[in-house]
């Protein structure tokens, strides 16, 4: 089953310049993205919707530092195993801090703080977080694969394997609601991978064969019971576990991994994670890592590709401009945007002495779900005659009624 595979006019890379949407910079460095204004309008609807939803769906929304000592890293196993693509130690008053990779120490640290009951169990910690991770320069392309990213990243402490299992099934529930969200189909646009370990490459993961074994079967029945069609991939685990990764194409054919499901039997240990048991007595808990709308960047240049730039509009950097037939008619056209603003829509005013047509042109360049064209019939009226991106030209309507279409449209996430 192959992933669908957007036109090679949707390159991230090229729609993202047209549309003014990021940026790179020499003296910043290679792999470090700028977000415009518009850029980082999409980056924030997308950051305010998996919080909103993660946070309805039980999980606790944390924030913890974008850097560490070092010995934490040396203590989960992550900078043996992925030293090198971290960035260098830092070294201050004697010590050494690294950028973090990921988060998973720092919640396990958070975890830490107090003892937790069985009756606390699950807990879901939840972060958006900046991460660093040095990608060989041959490997950099766009917002696909950067040198800092932001990670929808959680870490989900359970009581049982059981329990672990039915939050995959969770975690996989809240993964297909997003790609519902934003329309993305399974089979056609994504696919489902388990990613097994290796048994001969004790270098590369945990020596445990009979937890691999176990965690293995659980994730492939999981996956089985859902009916969903998937394929096996040995070597491409996590050191300390399987995944299910949800993989995706690019316009250029290569797949990358957009989000992904891991279950852990490593880091309990490491970090001594229990809970009080019904018996009063410590138990070992259990672990689950899961991203749910994986790194913003990457997600980002899915969609600009998957939309072909033509967000909808919801995540649209402007959802409405309001185009004056001419300079008469700007005073009306301010109160247009005055109306859309005050109901907490993106809109713009175009007061340039362009003429009609060419503001129009323009406008659709930049794929902006609606324009509203003020002259003098609308004047006299106070309506606004909209001009659809996605269904073309609307009949006149009072002000007031497309406030309202265009609010219900943004709330449904259409």
């Amino acid at each position: 089953m192959e992933p669908n595979q957007p036109s090679k006019e949707n390159d991230h890379k090229k729609l993202g310049k047209e549309l003014d949407l990021y940026a790179f910079s020499d003296a910043v460095g290679k792999g470090l993205p700028l977000f415009t204004p518009k850029g980082a309008t999409i980056r924030r609807e997308l950051e305010r919707f998996i919080v909103d939803e993660e946070l309805a769906r039980g999980y606790e929304h944390v924030y913890t530092p974008a850097l560490a000592k070092l010995g934490l890293y040396e203590k989960s196993g992550h900078y043996p195993h992925y030293k090198d693509s971290m960035y260098a130690p830092i070294e201050i008053d004697d010590e050494k801090f690294m950028l973090r990779p990921m988060t998973c120490p720092h919640h396990f640290e958070l975890y830490l703080r107090k003892p937790h009951s069985y009756r606390e169990l699950p807990i879901r910690i939840a972060e958006l977080a900046d991460l660093y991770r040095y990608e060989q320069s041959g490997e950099l392309m766009g917002l696909q694969r950067v040198r800092t990213f932001c990670l929808s990243d959680a870490h989900i402490i359970c009581a049982s394997e059981e329990q672990a299992v039915d939050e995959i099934g969770r975690a996989l529930d809240l993964i297909e609601y997003v790609a519902g969200v934003f329309g993305l189909e399974y089979g056609k646009d994504y696919r489902y991978r388990l990613s097994l370990g290796d048994r001969n490459d004790s270098e590369k993961y945990y020596k445990n064969d009979a937890a691999w074994d176990k965690a293995e079967d659980l994730m492939r029945k999981l996956l089985q019971k859902r009916g969903a069609a998937f394929e096996e991939s040995p070597g491409d685990a996590a050191f300390y576990g399987p995944k299910i990764d949800v993989q995706m194409k690019n316009v250029n054919g290569k797949e990358d991994t957009a989000f992904t499901v891991q279950y852990d039997f490593v880091m309990p240990e490491r970090f001594d994670l229990t809970y009080v048991g019904e018996d009063g007595k410590p138990h070992r808990a259990f672990v689950v890592h899961r991203s749910s709308i994986g790194a913003i960047e990457r997600i980002m240049a899915f969609l600009i590709e998957k939309y072909g730039g033509a967000f909808p509009a919801w995540l649209s950097p402007v959802q409405a401009k309001v185009l004056p037939v001419s300079e008469k008619h700007a005073a009306y056209g301010a109160e247009v945007l005055a109306a859309l603003k005050a109901a907490g829509i993106r809109a713009e005013l175009d007061l340039s002495n362009d003429s009609l047509g060419k503001k129009i042109r323009e406008a659709k360049q930049q794929k902006i779900p609606y324009l509203l064209v003020v002259g003098d019939a609308e004047v006299a009226a106070k309506t606004v005659s909209p001009d659809s991106r996605d269904h073309g030209k609307l009949d006149a309507m009072p002000l007031a009624d497309f406030t309202a279409r265009l609010s219900k449209e943004i709330a449904e996430r259409k």
